[in-house]
């Protein structure tokens, strides 16, 4: 019998994308699989990251599609096209991997298809689509902390709706034609920079058509965020990465970078941020009224009920018209239209060589110093609402506590960006940052500063017993941060000054680094309450859950921003 001829291998278009609302914020990524001929799209995965960076959202995107294209066919050529040109240049061979978190990724990327088999090219944003909404569908369901569901995504279709409604140049035919990018196999030699060729030039070999019809691809045997692609339904969310300000959970959106998401966010005031590389984040302390007259601050689970952000991921918001371009200059646009981050080739190899550009201000500040705010997690105290400072017991976590910090360690050991771990000396966060410690594969470096307020008599007590004791004390305590706790604990006043002695310190020996430090209520709410400007009675309306993640960035002209609080989606 004749041997029969080799099949030949497949060929597949994978379009990536990824998105942070506030880098590091809130994350998500999403990939779509097409058919280079038909522009069908054959599979779809989206999944929400929790707190990452841009960056590692974009890679996370990209390996997500390439292990797509490996399920369907693992002899396949694949061409990547992504609107993220430090990933594809990266990816490329022509720029260096310099960041310690994206060496991981990008290895990992390189493995999924030997070498040769896998070529790169920039696309203008406007021309990810697809992608840039799989990745904020993402970003939305772990905002009301659900997981992505493939049944529910109308990514393709509001990606055809809008090249439908785009101006001519810009329709389904020019997201594969319009833009002739430089396209290089993984692993090709090259040198610091690559500039994208001008839109309008021609397609390069092998570039799709517009795609039509619906995915074949059973797609239970793709895992979980994974789909064949088959979507029907409304627009659903706005942009994400870099410069795009995005709003919690939309229901409706622009593709363009610099055009703002809008819709409806979450319950009560969040510590808000623009997503991507170059934009500040910006915002007021959570608000609301006490529970019952009881503080949230200092007690160990107790506090006000306040509206502020809480849950899977703090929305970031940003006003209508308004948006940073990749750059990190302001772009305007007015709600509705696309405005692209993207004006000239030579803007995007500035904006990617300096992803970490922080706030409005000019790329030579460098990177931010990023603190991680980790709460620890219960102890036997939390559920029961005492106070629970450094002048007590100090008590450890109990088996709720334990459970709650592997969840978080396995939540930060997935996004990657943690460099370093410092913790109070307090046993309830010397044992939470031990279990992250571990997982993540670095020491702890134990800081005194982080130590939880002394609440003197009060130690041990629950908020009704403290009334009944100390009334007048505790009325003055409520009413001024320079009133000190019964027995000589520590004011409110007098701890702020140890915070920021204690970040000014830290700022210092970790410029440019993102770190996790291990604390309590109070010093916590104090790093948020510093940033933002607030008054010391704003440490009553924040609410703080054990276990919660929150996250400020410090900039070398002395400027913060809050990025998150409260997160605890991690948890669920």
């Amino acid at each position: 019998m004749a041997d029969q001829a080799p099949r030949p291998a497949r060929e597949f278009v994978v379009e990536a994308d990824g998105g942070s609302r506030g880098n590091p914020g809130p994350a998500g990524y999403g990939a779509v699989v097409l058919d280079p001929v038909t522009g069908e799209a054959l599979v779809e995965a989206a999944e929400y990251l929790g707190v990452v960076t841009n960056n590692v959202a974009e890679y996370r995107g990209l390996l997500a599609g390439l292990r797509a294209a490996a399920e369907l066919d693992p002899d396949a050529t694949v061409h990547v096209r992504m609107d993220s040109k430090l990933v594809v240049e990266q990816m490329s061979g022509r720029w260096k991997i310099k960041h310690p978190d994206m060496k991981p990724l990008a290895a990992e990327a390189a493995r999924v298809f030997p070498p040769g088999r896998v070529t790169y090219e920039w696309i203008p944003r406007a021309s990810n689509k697809h992608a840039d909404r799989l990745a904020n569908e993402a970003m939305d369901a772990g905002a009301r902390g659900e997981a992505w569901s493939p049944s529910d995504s109308t990514a393709e279709l509001d990606a055809a709706a809008a090249d439908r409604a785009a101006p001519a140049g810009r329709t389904a035919g020019s997201r594969r034609t319009g833009a002739a990018s430089a396209v290089a196999p993984a692993g090709t030699e090259g040198g610091d920079g690559g500039e994208p060729a001008p839109d309008g030039g021609g397609a390069a070999a092998g570039e799709p058509l517009a795609r039509a019809g619906r995915g074949r691809v059973d797609a239970a045997s793709l895992g979980a965020g994974t789909r064949a692609a088959t979507s029907t339904g409304a627009s659903a969310t706005g942009t994400s990465g870099a410069g795009a300000p995005a709003t919690g959970t939309s229901a409706t959106g622009t593709s363009g970078a610099g055009a703002p998401a809008t819709g409806a966010s979450g319950t009560g005031a969040s510590a808000i941020g623009t997503s991507g590389a170059g934009a500040p984040a910006t915002g007021t302390s959570a608000t609301g009224t006490s529970g019952a007259g009881a503080p949230a601050t200092g007690t160990s689970g107790t506090g006000a009920s306040a509206t502020g952000t809480s849950g899977a991921g703090a929305p970031a918001t940003g006003a209508p018209g308004t948006g940073a371009s990749a750059t990190g200059a302001p772009a305007t646009g007015a709600p509705g239209l696309g405005v692209a981050a993207e004006t000239s080739g030579e803007a995007d190899v500035r904006a990617a060589k300096v992803v970490a550009s922080p706030g409005w201000g000019p790329p030579d500040m460098g990177a931010p110093a990023t603190f991680v705010l980790l709460r620890h997690g219960e102890t036997p105290l939390t559920p029961q609402k005492r106070f629970s400072g450094s002048g007590g017991s100090d008590p450890s976590l109990s088996p709720v506590g334990r459970e709650q910090a592997e969840r978080v360690a396995a939540s930060l050991a997935r996004r990657g960006t943690i460099e370093a771990v410092v913790a109070s000396p307090l046993a309830r966060t010397r044992e939470t940052a031990g279990i992250v410690a571990a997982r993540l594969g670095l020491e702890v470096a134990i800081e005194e500063g982080l130590r939880e307020t002394d609440f003197g008599a009060w130690e041990g007590l629950t908020f009704g017993e403290v009334r009944e004791r100390h009334p007048a004390d505790l009325d003055a305590w409520l009413a001024s941060p320079d009133a000190e706790p019964t027995g000589g604990g520590e004011s409110f006043a007098a701890t702020g000054t140890r915070i920021a002695a204690t970040r000014d310190r830290l700022v210092a020996a970790y410029a440019g680094r993102t770190v996790l430090l291990v604390s309590h209520v109070t010093p916590i709410k104090t790093f948020v309450r510093l940033a933002l400007g607030a008054p010391p009675e704003s440490l009553f309306r924040m609410e703080l859950s054990a276990a919660s993640l929150s996250a400020v960035a410090y900039y070398a002209d002395g400027g913060a921003s809050v990025r998150l609080f409260n997160e605890t989606s991690h948890l669920r």
